[in-house]
């Protein structure tokens, strides 16, 4: 059985999460708080395990649709306490929303070029193992984590483009919204966010909005992707995985679907909820460690 550390909360989820389950998530405060730009939202939380290291390191990407209206990374302390137990550093990320000053195109995508940067700075003073990196992501931080991965594909011509990003090679995807183009009649319904929020208007200089913003697009870049959804998710439905996944392979990158049995689009976050164990699993299996200990 998983040893998983449930200080954080004291109730352990049965049946499947509600979105007032996902808003009281918690976990435990950061070993540090570092700031990667000026602006409020611009920074990211230091998770370190006990011990020496130097430690697999997991960059997590909270959802909430893209808008500050459903939580963020508060919540996502609740796993980043879980995983810290498990010997894994955590970089959990904020970033600026669309509904934020400077958030949407392209600044929602600059904040995760700068937080992974800085990831590569604090490594140089704490005991991180970039080698071993797995970037999570959550709903509209799916759609942000398979985009970090598809980064060598973006155009020498983009605001986004960065010479020598760090490389994401492994991603786990919960319940991720992440294909721009084809899936847009849905972030309008699960999410209502029009795509030009997300990828900017076209221009005479950029004139497909998806070509540096859309991880459909941008493959392959060599990442491998586990793309996890509960049973029961209604905002990114097992469907969006599936399809997902089999572009992926069909452009030669590797990706594999979980479904959690009777689990919600809450479940697939919570180190409180029953699917953690087979979460766990998968992030811990992008990180090398299939032993699980």
């Amino acid at each position: 059985m998983l040893p998983l550390t449930l200080a954080m909360s004291t109730t352990l989820h049965a049946a499947p999460m509600a979105l007032a389950d996902y808003l009281a998530l918690s976990g435990p405060a950061p070993a540090v708080t570092l700031h990667y730009g000026a602006a409020p939202s611009q920074y990211a939380e230091l998770f370190l395990p006990p011990g020496k290291g130097p430690f697999p390191v997991a960059v997590l990407v909270h959802g909430g649709c893209w808008t500050k209206a459903f939580g963020g990374i508060t919540q996502l302390r609740n796993m980043a306490g879980a995983l810290a137990a498990r010997g894994i550093a955590v970089w959990n990320v904020e970033y600026r929303r669309v509904d934020e000053a400077g958030g949407g195109y392209p600044g929602t995508y600059q904040d995760m070029n700068a937080a992974l940067d800085l990831l590569a700075r604090t490594a140089r003073d704490h005991p991180l193992d970039l080698d071993r990196l797995v970037a999570v992501g959550h709903s509209a931080g799916g759609q942000l984590v398979q985009w970090l991965a598809a980064r060598p594909r973006i155009p020498a011509t983009s605001p986004l483009y960065q010479a020598h990003p760090v490389p994401v090679r492994q991603v786990v995807s919960l319940g991720g919204l992440a294909d721009l183009r084809r899936e847009a009649a849905l972030l309008k319904t699960s999410c209502e966010r029009d795509i030009v929020e997300l990828a900017g208007t076209p221009s005479a200089a950029r004139p497909d909005v998806f070509a540096d913003t859309n991880a459909g697009d941008l493959m392959p870049n060599g990442s491998r992707t586990i793309l996890i959804t509960g049973e029961l998710d209604t905002i990114s439905p097992p469907r969006v995985a599936h399809d997902f996944a089999a572009r992926a392979r069909a452009a030669g990158d590797a990706a594999e679907v979980v479904i959690l049995p009777g689990a919600s689009h809450y479940d697939e976050v919570a180190a409180t909820s029953g699917a953690w164990p087979r979460v766990l699993r998968a992030i811990e299996a992008a990180l090398g460690m299939a032993d699980n200990r």
